[in-house]
């Protein structure tokens, strides 16, 4: 498949996935999401594929939702803005449910949205100057789709912290297990792939 929002770049037995929006600090709308979950889908298929990596282009990992995209869903009818959750839902579930296993890449920004696919990842390694929000609360906006995730990645007390107060989560909470950044995932190749439920 030919990406309009993604770059897909091997190294060895991993593949790294970019989010290439930097302009928009790689905020998604409705390419991004479908163009992610197909990706995700196609190298979690690829039985030479040790580990996917997901990381951004730019100054940041991912500022979540476009806000131009947010525009057309308020004009949208309640039909088409359905479809759009379902799809971002499915996002995050195909991420989630991977049998490879999955690493976010973070530096920048990773908000909403974004802390989402960090969330939704096996692993999050993040830069020292990374920042995560639940910024949407800001906006009346509960962290729906992404709820379930973050309260996987960092607990149900801490989330639900984040989730009423919209303060970033300390970097720690999110990167237990790794001090620093993976940029070679060369020891992806001995990494065990997960069994699919039958």
């Amino acid at each position: 498949m030919d990406y309009q929002t993604v770059k897909i770049e091997r190294r060895g037995a991993s593949a790294w996935i970019w989010m290439n929006r930097p302009e928009v600090h790689n905020a998604f709308d409705e390419t991004l999401i479908e163009e992610l979950t197909s990706a995700f889908a196609a190298l979690d298929a690829d039985d030479g594929v040790r580990a996917i990596v997901l990381a951004g282009e730019g100054k940041s990992f991912s500022a979540g939702a476009d806000l131009n995209w947010m525009k057309r869903q308020g004009a949208a009818p309640l039909e088409h803005n359905l479809a759009d959750a379902r799809k971002l839902a499915t996002l995050f579930r195909t991420i989630a449910s991977c049998r490879t296993p999955t690493i976010a890449r973070v530096h920048g920004v990773a908000l909403g949205g974004g802390m989402g696919l960090a969330s939704a990842c096996d692993i999050c390694v993040a830069s020292t100057k990374a920042q995560f929000a639940t910024s949407e609360v800001r906006l009346g906006i509960i962290p729906a789709a992404i709820g379930p995730y973050v309260l996987r990645a960092i607990g149900e007390r801490q989330a639900l912290r984040y989730f009423q107060t919209t303060r970033s989560p300390r970097r720690t909470s999110w990167t237990r297990g790794c001090s620093r950044w993976s940029t070679r995932c060369c020891w992806a190749a001995h990494w065990p792939r997960r069994r699919r439920a039958n």
